[in-house]
């Protein structure tokens, strides 16, 4: 499935989550302009590698849990990343307030972070996207608006349909997707998608999220008014 929007609008402008979009695009495309040896120093510099943490190799590791937030590794990996923010982020930051949201985001990242060293943290790749902060906010709008309607292309057959999907579904199948290739990629040290750091991502949203969240007002209770009534009398009712 393919999601191209939400049908849920936002009462405020996301201000956070439009920076970051502008702040994940300007660095990729500084990446895009340097020369394929200086690209890969750079990532291997600022990317989170799981081994230089859990040994201790450079003082400076635990920086890059926060650089690595902010990089990506190619074209589609970065218009994937933001696709989702873009869709999901406004909300969540409509519900929980520009300050709030940006600390559950990076809160977020850091546990997806933190699960994927976990996980393998022998690991000498670097590990950079802000996938699990993204899987982190899609947790919060889960909670948030279960009910929310997703329209994505989803593919029937060999055909293409648009469809509206409940938030609570689409979302539900995305972590599947994502804790299946996990368990699948246990054991393996080579490169590719770092599917527990969405896990992780995910699972300290569904967490976070109450203590961020703004709590819908309740409505005030109408005491029971008591009416004293008159006995009955012959020809009334």
């Amino acid at each position: 499935m393919i999601p191209i929007r939400d049908l849920n609008p936002t009462r405020s402008t996301p201000w956070v989550t439009w920076t970051i979009l502008l702040l994940c695009g300007l660095v990729f495309l500084w990446q895009a302009t340097l020369p394929d040896a200086v690209a890969e120093a750079f990532i291997d510099a600022y990317g989170l590698v799981p081994r230089r943490i859990v040994y201790g190799q450079d003082p400076t590791a635990l920086v890059t849990v926060l650089t690595s937030m902010f990089m990506h590794g190619g074209f589609m990996h970065v218009a994937g990343n933001l696709w989702f923010l873009r869709m999901f982020g406004d909300n969540v930051e409509d519900n929980m307030g520009p300050a709030r949201f940006a600390v559950f985001y990076v809160l977020c990242g850091v546990a997806a972070a933190a699960a994927q060293v976990w996980m393998n943290p022998a690991s000498p790749m670097p590990m950079v996207g802000a996938s699990g902060a993204i899987a982190g906010v899609l947790a919060a709008y889960l909670v948030l608006y279960p009910t929310a309607r997703v329209v994505a292309l989803v593919p029937i057959f060999i055909f293409l349909q648009f469809m509206e999907i409940p938030a609570f579904i689409f979302i539900a199948i995305w972590f599947a997707l994502q804790f299946m290739s996990g368990v699948g990629s246990l054991g393996s040290h080579a490169g590719g998608v770092a599917y527990w750091a969405h896990i992780g991502g995910f699972v300290a949203g569904l967490v976070l999220v109450f203590a961020f969240r703004t709590p819908r007002a309740r409505a005030p209770r109408v005491p029971f008014a008591r009416r004293r009534v008159a006995p009955w009398r012959p020809g009334e009712w």
